[in-house]
Order: C-alpha cells, then sequence, then structure tokens
C-alpha cells in the first residue's frame, strides 16, 4: 500500500471529454488513411501512419485527469516491481520438481480412483 494521501479524484471536465473526442477522431483519421492511400503505397508505410496516429491519441490522452492518473498508476506499479524478489534458478529448479512430482502423484491417485470407479461399475452392471 501507498503511503502517500489519496488524492481527491476530480470530475471530468469538458475539456477532457474534448481531448478524448479528440484522441478518437486521431486514431480514427490514422485507420481510414491506412485504408484509403492507394495501394502503391509501401505497406509498412501505411502500418506506420497507424502507429505515429495511436501515438499522438496517447500523447493527447496523456494529458487529460485520467491520463495523468493512469501515468502515476504505472509509474507506482513499476516502483512495486522493483521491490519483488526473484527466486534464483536453484529455488526455480527445486520448485518446479517439486510441482512435477506433486502432479504426478495427484494424476496416479486419480487413475486409481478411475479404475476402481470402473471396475465397481462393471461389477454392478454384471459386465
Amino acid at each position: 500500500m501507498n503511503t502517500k494521501a489519496e488524492n481527491v479524484v476530480p470530475a471530468t471536465s469538458a475539456g477532457d471529454y474534448a481531448k478524448y473526442a479528440l484522441a478518437l477522431a486521431v486514431v480514427a483519421a490514422g485507420i481510414a488513411g491506412y485504408y484509403l492511400l492507394p495501394e502503391s503505397v509501401i505497406a509498412p508505410l501505411r502500418a506506420l501512419l497507424v502507429v505515429l496516429a495511436v501515438a499522438a491519441a496517447m500523447a493527447v490522452f496523456a494529458v487529460t485527469a485520467q491520463g495523468r492518473r493512469t501515468r502515476e498508476f504505472f509509474g507506482e506499479s513499476l516502483f512495486e516491481v522493483r521491490k519483488v524478489v526473484w527466486p534464483t534458478r536453484q529455488e526455480t529448479m527445486r520448485i518446479t520438481g517439486v510441482v512435477l512430482v506433486v502432479v504426478m502423484v495427484i494424476s496416479l491417485i486419480l487413475f486409481l480412483f478411475d479404475k476402481i470407479i470402473e471396475q465397481l461399475i462393471k461389477l454392478l452392471l454384471g459386465g
């Protein structure tokens, strides 16, 4: 849990709605440009147009209140990931071995239960 005080979430302003609409329009224009450009234009250049449109839309979204909260969330997420203690190779191999052994044992137990139930059903049905 983060130790800093939670910010009060401001209401979405009309300017933010306009920025959302602009971001969507930029993406739509990039996609439309991909399909409207003549086939003689090299396909990677047409794809680059879409990528640039998405990047521009993300830049417009980043200046909205929701965009700032999203950037803050990802920043805090990266901070938390740096605190993770990853297992060593030896620990990983040992845990993987334990998991494999447990899976095999449970598989054998289920196999035996299945065969017992199969024999009981054959006995009950007389076959």
